[in-house]
């Protein structure tokens, strides 16, 4: 009976240690490092699952960064005005009896 539990002991110790996550890459380090941020992104198009949910919230976490690096929108100082907007239409003028 005491072997039978060591067994099942050495077991459960072995299938704990067997499958460690991978590291995840912070978002600091892909903001700065283009060329592996462009690689996970690839990565978690093709197969999400594969790469992680943590890896791939950081990727895009790190995308969303690098786009809004300024603080403000690269569209926010646009040179193309929007079209103004109609001109009010006459009033309706009296019906006539």
């Amino acid at each position: 009976m005491r072997r039978v539990h060591c067994l099942i002991l050495c077991a459960l110790a072995l299938a704990a240690c067997e499958k460690r996550p991978p590291p995840i890459e912070s978002v600091e380090s892909l903001v700065a490092n283009p060329e592996r941020l462009k690689a996970l992104r690839e990565a978690c198009k093709a197969d999400h699952a594969k790469v992680g949910d943590a890896q791939c919230n950081a990727v895009a976490e790190a995308s969303r960064r690098r786009f809004m690096a300024g603080g403000q929108s690269p569209y926010a100082s646009d040179p193309v005005k929007p079209p103004a907007p109609p001109a009010a239409e006459s009033a309706p003028s009296a019906a006539k009896d």
